[in-house]
């Protein structure tokens, strides 16, 4: 605004005071909202004002609908000003930031590395000087960069930071407002109105003033604006909206601007960053911004020279400016723009793209060559974005469909842009008809088939006539082809049956020079790894150890699916979260799941069944939300089998059904198979073993290790177990025969521990040799970590040895069950152990014989304060540890102190030191 005054903002800057204040002690966020030109933009002029009064250090950006395709414009122009403050990051996070901001070279870098890199920047600036981030116009800004804007904006407590954030009412915003806090900016009343007017225009008649006042409507903009062009005595409200009566005004004014001033503007609009040095760059061989005086005197702009930005004094401009400009004026500025940018490949290709007249193949390559890259970056958005547009200047009909074939596929394999994915296919296909074999055709086609109505069968076979014909030669160093290979993978996974691998295996072999390592590493541990898994084993190591530094989402997920029948998910955790984290922050929802079911498989082995359960109604909302309905059945499955382990028996066998009624009519085999798994749990809970047995034998018959179903390998000991209680003594030993004839015991440590429970369970020929190694096992570290599994095979043991020797013991390992399935809440398993235990003679009112004093120093602080109600985060944030650390070391404590819950810490601790 022309004034410094704010009529009848009084509230409002009392609220971005309050803010301020509050943000100064403990960090916060707030978004502001409100119409165009009803002083969102003014109210953050205030806010900076009030913030170098407040000695805090702003820093401000703003959107642009010119550079909203281009990730983190918005976030560069942030930080530019902190830009020294980097070397105060550690090296991964600074290199990441660097390398997103554009003030680096490097591999592109993992989203959620740039978000916590983000925060990390802004906690050292604010470590010297309390720090406000003011972001206006946030509808127009990159997704890139409102993805890092949410993650932050809902981490500033207690780091003396604020985001103030400003948005129009009306129109959708990529920066996620969920659980912020709002400021809603109204139209100025009649009173605060008049006065505005009044201070601006004395001179105005009556007449004309109350025209002004009903035409603005208490718009600001409009009531300083609309009298310095317009006829108000001529004008009339009903006619035209106010947005295009101050479009209009502004065109006024810029049409009277010299044509050097109004083309410098035009470059300004285009650039969005208001950069001066890119924007001297391009105004050809001037060496200086003296064509911008007419426009500065005109106030439609102001330069700060301090940091060397141009800024519009409304938005609405820059909409004028293009408005008035013609076709060759509007090249000629991005073909300028993308000369003067010639060190921002990405920034440069859109340039050129809106400078090109027709087809045009080099800027095509470049826009694809860009696409690749924000890819890498977890941008699926603005890489189907790219490929779109290199689709429209691709010269060859073969070209243009294998772009739109790829914009398909990763809409539909890594967006959830499912409705987008399918019209983005049919578009290639009527481009060029030939692209429907493409290989990034028939990916996209596969995922919208097992989203949709399609089934598993039909996806498998166009896939493979895909691969088979696709013209490539089998070579690794075409990227639709490694895309083909692992989706062909989860396909024949899905199919379950062994002739679904026959031709995944052909082609497998056919690469050249060689399998991609994960793929090589998941074609031996998925399909068929008790045959197979072995000679994966050296490959493992080498991949999950470059798991910490792994910036592609991507590949993290196939490494975890690589894991799952090694055993090794627990090495893939601290990766999985970063991208649930991501997730959760915007991040692609494809990745999301996958890091789920990974996290969701590896709290049921270990026991952390109350994190499986949220994780499962997580990945369902997610599921349900993203458009990627088919990938439901997994948080089904997760969900049924802690039912099933926690006595919830009814809910089990539900969620079961509801796996096999939408597995069945699609061909989905696996989910079928998958579905026995929680009716085996829920029926040895019940103790009905007949019905345990059957279903463990659906999943693989006695005495054979069914060809490509890997999850057999979880249902061994169930269907061993099953078979000697129900008096199948002959079909136990050739089941447990089988296990040692496929060496499972080498696979993992859990596997040894299944092997030699089933072993101890039939008593194999020395039988006081199996006992011995099982006592082993129990012993060391497998036992601590797979804790359902070693609470189930000490109960059997405990059973076997209180019913053939002497009741200690058989006790000994009877507690330790019990403990394991205290801490699991795992009823039925617990009612079980009890009758045993009761069996010994054992008083279930004993206390146990650790007690506290088994607990490390540690471990007895962290359960002292878990006793007083402190949350896990509250815990964490008083001994600086992470709040996954502090839930592990309570699942270990409660079995130590003998209670299921926190429940029972305080009654625990206190028995245990009075005795």
């Amino acid at each position: 605004m022309a004034t410094v005054e704010l009529f009848g903002r009084r509230a409002e800057l009392e609220q971005l005071a309050e803010f301020l204040d509050c943000a100064c002690e403990r960090g916060g966020a707030r978004l502001i909202w409100g119409e165009p030109g009803v002083g969102k933009s003014s109210l953050l002029d205030a806010a900076a004002r009030l913030a170098l009064a407040a000695r805090m250090r702003p820093l401000r950006a703003s959107g642009s609908e010119f550079e909203a395709d281009v990730s983190y414009s918005c976030l560069n122009q942030l930080f530019l000003p902190v830009l020294a403050e980097l070397d105060r990051l550690p090296p991964g996070p600074r290199e990441a930031l660097a390398v997103a901001l554009g003030f680096g070279a490097g591999p592109p870098p993992d989203a959620l590395l740039v978000c916590n890199a983000a925060l990390l920047l802004v906690k050292a600036v604010a470590a010297e000087v309390p720090v406000v981030l003011l972001v206006d116009d946030v509808q127009w800004i990159d997704r890139a960069s409102a993805v890092v804007l949410s993650f932050v904006a809902r981490r500033l407590d207690g780091c003396r930071a604020g985001l103030l954030a400003s948005a129009r009412t009306g129109t959708g915003s990529l920066l996620d407002p969920r659980g912020l806090p709002e400021i809603v900016v109204e139209p100025l009343d009649d009173e605060a109105a008049g006065r505005l007017v009044d201070a601006t225009f004395p001179w105005l008649t009556a007449r004309i003033r109350q025209r002004l006042l009903d035409l603005a409507q208490g718009n600001p903009l409009a009531l300083m604006e609309l009298p310095t062009t317009l006829d108000l005595a001529a004008a009339r409200a009903e006619v035209v909206p106010l947005s295009d009566r101050l479009q209009a005004m502004f065109a006024a004014r810029i049409g009277e601007l010299p044509e050097p001033t109004r083309r410098l503007l035009l470059l300004a609009t285009f650039e969005g960053a208001g950069d001066v040095r890119v924007l001297r760059a391009a105004a050809d061989d001037r060496p200086g911004l003296g064509d911008l005086a007419p426009a500065e005197r005109a106030q439609l702009v102001r330069v700060d020279d301090a940091k060397a930005r141009i800024a519009f004094r409304h938005p609405l401009i820059r909409s004028a400016i293009v408005a008035m400009s013609t076709h060759e004026e509007r090249r000629c500025a991005h073909l300028a723009l993308a000369e003067a940018l010639h060190g921002d490949r990405e920034r440069r290709a859109w340039h050129l793209a809106a400078a090109a007249t027709g087809p045009d193949e080099a800027v095509a390559e470049l826009l694809e060559e860009a696409a690749h890259r924000v890819m890498l970056r977890g941008d699926a958005f603005a890489a189907v974005a790219a490929l779109i547009r290199a689709a429209e200047l691709s010269e060859t009909n073969s070209g243009r469909g294998r772009r739109l074939a790829e914009a398909a596929y990763i809409g539909a394999e890594a967006s959830g842009a499912i409705d987008d994915a399918k019209t983005l296919l049919t578009d290639a296909r009527r481009a060029a008809p030939d692209s429907a074999g493409s290989l990034h055709a028939a990916n996209a086609a596969a995922f919208l088939m097992l989203n949709g109505d399609g089934d598993v069968n039909t996806a498998h076979r166009l896939l493979v006539g895909a691969i088979q014909t696709g013209g490539h030669g089998y070579r690794t160093e075409d990227p639709a082809l490694n895309e083909a290979m692992h989706t062909l993978l989860l396909l024949c996974w899905y199919g379950g049956a062994p002739q679904y691998w026959e031709p995944f295996y052909e082609a497998l072999g056919r690469l050249r020079p060689q399998p991609p390592d994960v793929l090589a590493l998941a074609s031996r541990t998925f399909p068929d790894p008790v045959r197979t898994g072995a000679s994966a084993l050296p490959l493992i190591d080498p991949i999950l150890e470059s798991l910490p530094g792994e910036a592609d989402p991507t590949r993290i997920v196939r490494i975890g699916t690589a894991s799952v029948y090694l055993d090794r998910l627990g090495d893939c955790r601290e990766s999985s979260w970063r991208l649930v984290q991501h997730g959760r922050d915007g991040g692609p929802p494809r990745r999301h799941l996958g890091a789920l079911m990974h996290l969701c498989l590896d709290d049921f082995l270990v026991g952390r069944w109350d994190e499986a359960e949220q994780l499962a109604l997580e990945g369902q909302r997610v599921c349900a939300a993203s458009g990627f309905s088919f990938f439901a059945w997994y948080f089904r499955y997760n969900r049924a089998i802690v039912a099933a382990g926690r006595g919830r028996f009814d809910e089990a066998y539900a969620l079961a059904d509801e796996m096999t009624h939408w597995a069945l009519p699609r061909g989905v085999a696996a989910a079928a198979l998958f579905a026995h798994h929680p009716r085996t749990l829920a029926a040895l809970g019940q103790g009905d073993w007949d019905a345990a047995f059957r279903h463990a034998a659906a999943m693989s018959a006695p005495g054979v290790l069914a060809s490509h179903a890997p999850h057999s390998t979880w249902v061994m000991f169930d269907l061993v177990e099953a078979a000697v209680r129900t008096g199948r003594t002959v079909e136990a030993r050739a089941h447990v025969a089988a296990m040692r004839a496929a060496g499972v015991a080498a696979l993992s440590a859990r596997m040894a521990l299944i092997q030699a429970g089933a072993d101890v369970l039939v008593e194999v020929e020395d039988d006081d040799a199996a006992t011995t190694r099982l006592e082993a096992l129990l012993a060391g570290p497998a036992a601590e970590r797979w804790l359902f599994e070693a609470s189930r095979i000490r109960l059997a043991l405990g059973e076997k040895l209180r019913r053939t020797g002497p009741a200690s013991p058989a006790r000994r390992h009877l507690l330790a069950a019990r403990d394991g399935f205290a801490a699991m809440a795992a009823v039925p398993w617990l009612e079980r152990t009890h009758a045993e235990l009761r069996a010994t003679k054992y008083r279930l009112t004993d206390v146990p014989p650790d007690g506290p004093s088994a607990l490390t120093a540690q471990e007895f602080q962290i359960a002292e304060l878990a006793a007083t109600g402190l949350t896990n985060k509250q815990i964490a944030e008083r001994l600086y540890l992470s709040h996954r650390t502090v839930g592990a070391h309570l699942y270990r404590i409660f079995p130590k102190l003998g209670v299921a819950s926190r429940a029972g810490l305080r009654d625990a601790l206190r028995h245990g030191l009075d005795s």
